[in-house]
């Protein structure tokens, strides 16, 4: 399973860069990404993480109709900030969908960390829709969440996985930093 959860670091490394480099090929290259890691996170019993990666594949569908608005360029997403009760708002979904999938996993699953995971999840939906919509914040919220991957895939004996994890942190910090800098962003 290790060659599989390398190729699969690999593309997320290459999809989390092109995604800080606005290139809209991040889209699919992701797609693949997470259909992998889905069937690696079932593999291990990190359920909620299986189906966080069937909620990112459809994420990463409409993360790329935003980025490229086939046919609409002028309409295609550019780089903003969300106002402060939509990032409240987004920070309070990503609680509630913790709370929610924590408690249906140790319940009626064997899931491996059901609460951790759970708790993961909720919060890197609210990012990758962030993401998705290019919100600046979602970096910040990726850094936090990224940090915290790492210790559970150290955890459940993921090492290519943490590893990409640490890289995606960095690579996050690199996301923040150039859309700071984004003209449509420094133009608001």
């Amino acid at each position: 399973m290790s060659g599989l959860e390398l190729i699969a670091a690999v593309l997320g490394v290459t999809a989390v860069w092109l995604t800080v480099k606005q290139n809209a090929w991040c889209w699919p290259i992701g797609l693949v990404m997470v259909l992998i890691y889905g069937w690696l996170f079932f593999e291990v019993k990190l359920y909620s993480g299986m189906l966080l990666q069937v909620a990112y594949a459809i994420l990463q569908l409409y993360g790329w109709w935003q980025w490229k608005r086939p046919g609409r360029s002028q309409d295609a997403r550019q780089v903003s900030r969300l106002q402060t009760q939509a990032l409240f708002t987004g920070l309070a979904v990503g609680a509630l969908l913790s709370a929610a999938l924590g408690a249906a996993m140790a319940n009626w699953t064997d899931a491996a960390l059901p609460w951790l995971d759970a708790t993961l999840t909720g919060f890197s939906l609210v990012a990758q829709l962030w993401m998705a919509q290019k919100r600046l914040q979602c970096w910040a919220l990726w850094v936090v969440v990224d940090i915290v991957y790492v210790g559970q895939y150290l955890h459940q004996q993921l090492y290519f996985t943490a590893g990409f994890f640490a890289v995606l942190t960095l690579i996050a910090v690199r996301g923040w930093l150039e859309w700071r800098r984004d003209p449509a962003l420094v133009q608001a």
